[in-house]
């Protein structure tokens, strides 16, 4: 049994190692620096559990505070930096896929949970033994069985603790939902509301007074902050030259994709990037809705 507060460490992760489908690593491995001078874009799902140390998570651009307790949940396609203060982590990660077929939506689970009495217990021991079995079993094939389940009712647990808000089924929240699925496949492609709602087969008006209900912001506005996001994030955690970063998004013209960008996010493209390496206030795009307002998509 593991106390409360204490977790066994997990496994120094190696670079050089191909990702198993579920595993765990601290969180220093994550960061391309150890200083953490640039955001990370994230290709896997995660968990992050901090145990010790106090400091500041700044995901997608917007700073969370951590303490021994908080557990964030991190989705493939964010961007993750931890500078500044530092604090310590376990972080489980999990590949595309690696819960299909079981009975669990991880998107059940809030950006940031801050964990207290027997809710911290169990959590802490549930991470703590998914650390020891992905260490003792590593490159077991008759364990992937073993590690999908524990981590299955990890995350059913944290989409069951006590305060969690589950909004009743509204008719504005799933054509909400619907329509951000399709921003997912569709936005590098089409930011024009019109071409979701024939996808969708209701009209403008319905996508933008569902948009208004549950976000208070229309459904163009929620599109081109999608896009905004996804500009940022490459701006902030790749070299990619600002050109192709545009074309991307779908903007045939840099000077399209440059003012689009300054109107959504208050800066040109090559300022933030050359602002990418200094720890952020706040946020700088405008945040979509949490993803648990309506079940929302992934990366949101």
């Amino acid at each position: 049994m593991v106390s409360s507060g204490q977790l066994s460490p997990a496994p120094p992760g190696n670079p050089a190692t191909a990702p198993a489908e579920i595993d765990t690593v601290v969180l220093g491995d994550l960061a391309s620096d150890p200083g953490w001078r640039r955001p990370v874009l994230l290709e896997q799902d995660l968990l992050v559990l901090a145990t010790g140390g106090h400091g500041i998570a700044e995901l997608d651009f917007r700073g969370l505070s951590c303490r021994p307790g908080t557990l964030l949940r991190v989705r493939a396609g964010q961007v993750l930096r931890c500078a500044g203060p530092q604090f310590d982590a376990t972080v489980v990660r999990w590949e595309d896929g690696a819960l299909r077929g079981l009975d669990v939506d991880p998107d059940a689970v809030p950006a940031r949970l801050q964990l207290v009495g027997e809710d911290e217990d169990a959590v802490i021991t549930e991470v703590s033994q998914l650390a020891v079995d992905c260490q003792r079993h590593h490159g077991v094939p008759a364990a992937r069985g073993l590690l999908r389940h524990q981590l299955a009712v990890l995350l059913l647990r944290l989409s069951l603790l006590p305060g969690r808000s589950h909004p009743a089924t509204r008719t504005e929240a799933a054509t909400f939902h619907r329509l951000c699925r399709e921003v997912e496949r569709g936005y590098q492609h089409t930011r024009r509301v019109e071409d979701y709602a024939a996808q969708l087969g209701c009209s403008v008006r319905t996508l933008t007074r569902a948009c208004l209900s549950v976000t208070g912001r229309s459904a163009k506005q929620v599109v081109d902050e999608r896009v905004a996001l996804q500009a940022s994030r490459l701006l902030a955690a790749t070299d990619e030259p600002i050109a192709r970063i545009g074309r991307l998004l779908g903007f045939t013209e840099p000077t399209n994709f440059g003012r689009f960008f300054t109107r959504e996010v208050g800066m040109s493209p090559g300022a933030f990037r050359a602002a990418r390496e200094r720890p952020l206030p706040g946020p700088v795009v405008r945040p979509r809705p949490p993803a648990d307002a309506a079940g929302g998509p992934p990366g949101a």
